[in-house]
């Protein structure tokens, strides 16, 4: 047989053999039988496809040698096939359209038509149309978007035609109907990004300024891809372009409405989140109500302008701050003509709003709103030119240390005269100050010259020795032992670099041989720590009252003149971390181990809570803080932090929030509420990163966008709750497994009331057949941001530190 009639056999009865084309065309359909497209370069790949515990079929496009890749696109998301039976073909008028095979009735088209089309999947990842008479594309992919922006593809739109390109969400991780949530561009004057649910925003980016969206960073080029914004006369979009043809980073708006950026590891063979998009409480649409201002490095994040008073007081003292703000004084429109200017703010939203593009200058502006009675507020943008705000309150505004805009915003006439005599005292008393000023420098200088020339070594030797007779003092308080600075010297070779063992947010940890032969380890208060004093005083007062065989031992201090020491008693296996988070010692704990881990690391807990002479909340419980003695039985360590909770208090309110997130609950991190239920919810995000030998941060699945909570809390409402266990794990006792999950889901639940006491928490773990209580949704259900860094103590240098510890002080 000749090649020719070879060929002509094979078309006939095998008209899809070995289809792996990127075009189709009329007459040759593409069919739901493994057959694909995929692109020039075998980056993209097109066909039918079905989500996990479903039979629905699908058109859709991922990445071809991605495994078990995200899918990029869909065509028929809302009407899916029921079962293998579909086809992808052209009609001869240029129509795309999906058929199932038992019916000639389309269930999805493209509503296109052309002379000679032919279908094919570009290089890009885009699907077009052509027309082969004239060779122009009449429909493509790109066009409409669903869930995910790869590169290439526009999120606004093109003015002149009304194209409008958006994202909208998947109805849930394996659903990909259109979902609640939509992410898309405002172009009305002042070009921001908008994510809704439903109707209802949710989140802004703020207005674009020609660097940068509201007051976040200039928007440029970074290794991975580069953005790119455009906004003129026809079009207002955002894009972005890869630095690299290998290079696979898309931007997907998930099932629950946060927006994130992924990149493919060929290193490491899976997805890496380099962002989210809403990053805080104050990405949260109108957080702070109607004039209120939010500010994510005070605490609470919300506030009322100057001017401004809360409009709820009531509300605003019971951290309920959606009320919003009022003017502390009725606007008087015939005399109030005066402005008062804001710095480093995100334009306010409003929907009554005008732009005067011609206009440039900030007088002009001004002059502008100060005629007309109606117009509340204005601001001079780069791109937009003058901006009005008018009859209404303003909303979602947001404070920031750098960039940001200047806002200027009316106020009654008594207001800005209080603000003209705050400012000439304050411009007065300088120039009236100044000559006693550069008095009293010459005479300091006289004095201290001559202070210095007189001061004896004897003097300064009797500075230092009351600082350190007071730290001794403090020693003697709790009889503690005190070791001399030689001694601890020798022991750790002058802290040789050999010697340490760890490094941590109160500085440097070493291990010490006495001269007993007793193996201690000596941590040493760095002069440069973000703690300091009043946690080495914190410490030393708590642990030296508290003796339980899961708590770190303290054996004594050594103070000398500038120099603080803590003597523990040496953990020879170092941090719990060590073992979870390191794949070749996680190696070493089997069932039991984790199992007797979690319980002893329970009755520490409970010790703290309710046995000990006082009642301690920790507030930094997590895994490194966990060390192991020599037969791998768990300690509490660290107590810094740690406050002592009053026996007639059931909660307290903190300025200061201090701790770890990933292990922080909820109320503590947000509002700083905490009591004992704060512990019990770092208690089970321990449990569950114990069990699954996974951190809560950084936590990556290739099924889903879930942090190891939310990973933990679908597992067990889809009743596979021992698919959390370590893979590494062997010979798991399942009921205790269960048991221990369960646990850990109880203990992080969203709502402090919720969440089991300690002394339940143990009860339920030592009882073989206890009646457990179904737990609801964790708290901090998806985790946002996977940059962060370990910053608090440890024993042991982390291999990959995924956590963050934080200190927040109010009024910075």
């Amino acid at each position: 047989m000749t090649p020719m009639k070879l060929f002509v056999v094979l078309f006939i009865f095998f008209p899809n053999y070995s289809y792996a084309a990127d075009t189709i065309t009329p007459g040759h359909p593409l069919l739901d039988d493994g057959q694909t497209l995929i692109s020039a370069g075998e980056v993209f790949q097109l066909g039918f496809f079905n989500q996990p515990n479903s039979e629905n079929r699908f058109v859709g496009l991922w990445y071809k040698k991605v495994p078990r890749g995200p899918i990029l696109w869909v065509a028929n998301r809302d009407k899916p096939l029921e079962d293998s039976s579909g086809r992808l073909e052209i009609t001869q008028d240029g129509n795309v359209v999906i058929f199932n095979n038992q019916s000639k009735i389309p269930i999805w088209s493209s509503n296109s038509s052309a002379k000679n089309p032919t279908l094919q999947l570009l290089s890009t990842g885009n699907l077009v149309l052509k027309d082969g008479g004239s060779g122009k594309i009449v429909w493509e992919s790109f066009d409409h978007p669903c869930d995910t922006l790869i590169a290439g593809m526009k999120l606004g739109w093109n003015l002149q035609t009304g194209q409008n390109w958006f994202l909208s969400s998947w109805s849930s991780p394996d659903d990909p109907s259109t979902g609640n949530y939509t992410y898309e561009v405002d172009p009305r004057g002042l070009p921001q990004l908008l994510q809704r649910k439903g109707s209802e925003i949710q989140y802004r980016c703020g207005p674009w300024d020609g660097a940068r969206f509201g007051g976040g960073p200039p928007i440029r080029p970074n290794p991975i891809y580069k953005p790119i914004f455009v906004s003129n006369t026809s079009h207002v979009y955002y894009a972005y372009e890869v630095n690299e043809a290998s290079t696979l980073t898309t931007l997907r708006l998930n099932s629950s409405g946060i927006l994130e950026r992924f990149r493919w590891s060929y290193e490491r063979r899976e997805w890496i989140l380099v962002y989210t998009v809403q990053k805080d409480l104050c990405d949260s649409f109108g957080h702070c109500g109607p004039n209120g201002v939010c500010n994510v490095d005070m605490n609470p994040f919300c506030h009322c302008p100057a001017g401004f008073v809360p409009k709820v007081p009531r509300d605003w003292d019971s951290f309920d701050r959606s009320s919003g703000c009022v003017p502390k004084t009725r606007l008087n429109c015939s005399s109030d003509k005066g402005f008062k200017k804001f710095s480093h703010f995100k334009l306010p939203y409003g929907s009554k709003f005008s732009v005067q593009r011609t206009v440039v200058r900030i007088e002009d502006c001004k002059h502008i709103c100060s005629r007309n009675c109606s117009c509340t507020a204005y601001a001079l943008s780069r791109v937009s030119g003058c901006v009005l705000w008018f009859d209404e309150d303003l909303l979602d505004m947001t404070e920031y240390n750098v960039g940001g805009q200047d806002l200027y915003i009316k106020m009654a006439a008594s207001e800005l005269e209080k603000d003209g005599k705050r400012t000439a005292i304050i411009i007065s008393v300088p120039i009236v100050s100044v000559l006693l000023l550069l008095i009293f420098i010459g005479s300091y200088i006289i004095w201290k010259r001559m202070s210095n020339s007189h001061k004896s070594q004897a003097e300064r030797m009797l500075v230092n020795q009351e600082e350190e007779q007071h730290s001794r003092a403090l020693t003697e308080d709790v009889d503690l032992p005190l070791f001399d600075l030689d001694t601890i010297m020798s022991a750790t070779d002058n802290l040789s670099p050999a010697n340490k063992i760890g490094e941590g947010g109160f500085g440097p940890v070493y291990k010490a041989v006495l001269p007993t032969g007793e193996e201690v380890a000596v941590k040493r208060l760095s002069k440069d720590s973000g703690q300091g004093v009043m946690e080495f005083k914190n410490e030393v007062i708590l642990i030296a009252k508290l003796q339980h065989r899961n708590l770190v031992k303290l054996l004594g201090c050594c103070i000398h003149r500038e120099e603080r020491m803590l003597i523990y008693e040496y953990m020879p296996n170092k941090s719990l971390e060590l073992y979870l988070f390191n794949q070749t010692k996680g190696t070493t704990l089997n069932w039991q181990m984790r199992f007797d881990i979690i319980v002893g690391i329970a009755r520490g807990l409970l010790y703290l809570h309710r046995d000990s002479r006082l009642r301690i909340i920790h507030r930094d419980l997590k895994v490194s803080n966990i060390l192991l003695d020599s037969e791998m039985n768990p300690k509490i360590s660290d107590f810094g932090l740690a406050r002592i909770f009053g026996g007639d208090h059931n909660e307290v309110t903190t300025k200061r929030v201090v701790g770890t997130y990933g292990y922080m609950s909820p109320e503590y991190a947000i509002d700083g509420l905490f009591s004992v239920k704060s512990d019990v919810f770092s208690f089970g995000v321990m449990v569950l990163e114990i069990l699954s030998g996974k951190k809560n941060r950084g936590f990556n699945h290739p099924d889903h966008d879930l942090n190891l909570l939310g990973h933990a809390w679908k597992l067990w409402n889809e009743q596979r709750p021992l698919e959390l266990i370590d893979v590494l794990v062997k010979h798991v006792n399942e009921s205790e497994a269960v048991r221990c999950i369960q646990v850990g889901l109880l203990c992080v639940q969203k709502r402090p009331e919720e969440r089991p006491l300690m002394s339940a928490v143990l009860f339920m773990l030592d009882s073989e057949n206890p009646s457990l209580p179904q737990p609801k949704q964790p708290g901090f259900y998806v985790e946002r941001d996977s940059k962060e860094v370990d910053s608090s103590s440890s024993w042991n240098q982390p291999f990959n530190s995924t956590e963050l510890t934080v200190t927040r002080l109010q009024g910075r």
